[in-house]
């Protein structure tokens, strides 16, 4: 696989987990007791969206023109998990769990990517959205801590 091949498969691999993280926080979000535990998660599914969109966008750039990337299974599964919790009586903190995991995700998908050889501005784009990644990731735990006490 060429260089440019491998950026490609690790940024459609970015978006798709985007997509995930954008489906399950609008899921969980709509589910959470806590009002600015749920304004924060529904305020992430709008930067997921845009994230996405930026890489989309890079795509076109590498000459891909098709780009129709969707969810994971995985995601899919995990979603389907986060609904079952929230209807058999799962707290905010249990759903918040479930969030924080799929954050765990994101972050491996784009370590991941990083560890590719990408053209410059890809790789600026992703670790630019990998540190507000990483930041969502703890502001969500921190979240789920303060819905334990």
């Amino acid at each position: 696989m060429s260089n440019n091949d491998n950026a490609i498969r690790a940024v459609r691999s970015v978006i798709r987990v985007l997509h995930d993280g954008q489906k399950g926080l609008a899921a969980i979000g709509s589910e959470l007791k806590n009002e600015s535990a749920k304004h924060y998660l529904l305020e992430e599914t709008q930067v997921r969206a845009e994230y996405a969109a930026e890489l989309e966008n890079e795509l076109h750039r590498l000459g891909v023109h098709d780009v129709k990337e969707g969810g994971t299974a995985v995601g899919a599964v995990e979603r389907a998990w986060g609904d079952l919790k929230a209807k058999f009586g799962g707290g905010d903190h249990t759903l918040l769990e479930t969030v924080e995991q799929g954050e765990d995700d994101a972050k491996a998908k784009y370590a991941e990517a990083l560890n590719e050889t990408l053209p410059g501005n890809v790789a600026e784009l992703l670790r630019d959205q990998q540190a507000h990644i990483v930041e969502s990731h703890d502001m969500i735990r921190s979240l789920r801590d303060s819905a334990a006490s």
